[in-house]
């Protein structure tokens, strides 16, 4: 395919980067989900490292230092992909990170782990990160706000393995809404 724009022959990228975000043609996210992997994973060597020195490394520590290293890597544009059914590759190394913090070493239920390291568990964290466009989305005079606060007619052509963004907003808002009201 070659696209002209102003008699130059525009390059095409097969795996296109938006803003720290790889594109591919189906949009399941796996190469960026990869990288993510490895990211995660030479986080998890500093959090052992800080935990075989045997300086600073109390409980507190380690639940701020995996919070600031390994969550804060693994949410970057999470709502974008985080609905992608790859996500497992980053929730298992997020769950090396809190056996790390849980001071566990062997196999533990994951569940166990997010009680142990009073963290939340990812697709908790994930569907905050939703939230939070989603709720600014619904402001008055936003692109997206007529999108959000009216529910389409399931009209919208798109591939079912596809899961866009404006219907989990939806759900989302409309559940946070209703606990909202019933407080």
């Amino acid at each position: 395919m070659k696209v002209n724009h102003n008699n130059e022959t525009l390059l095409l990228w097969s795996e296109p980067t938006y803003l720290g975000v790889t594109l591919d043609r189906t949009l399941t996210y796996r190469r960026l989900l990869e990288s993510l992997r490895k990211k995660l994973t030479s986080c998890i060597a500093l959090l052992r490292c800080l935990v075989a020195s045997g300086r600073g490394a109390g409980a507190t520590t380690l639940r701020t230092a995996t919070l600031t290293l390994v969550h804060s890597t693994a949410e970057h544009c999470a709502p974008v992909w985080c609905r992608s059914a790859h996500t497992c590759l980053t929730d298992s190394v997020i769950n090396d990170a809190l056996r790390t913090v849980a001071g566990y070493f062997r196999p533990e239920l994951a569940d166990n782990l997010l009680i142990l390291a009073d963290i939340q568990p990812a697709e908790f964290r994930r569907n905050g990160a939703t939230l939070s466009p989603a709720r600014r989305a619904m402001e008055p005079g936003h692109l997206f706000q007529s999108a959000i606060a009216c529910p389409s007619s399931g009209n919208a052509r798109h591939l079912k393995s596809r899961h866009q963004f404006i219907s989990p907003a939806q759900q989302l808002t409309s559940s946070f809404d209703k606990n909202d009201k019933c407080d």
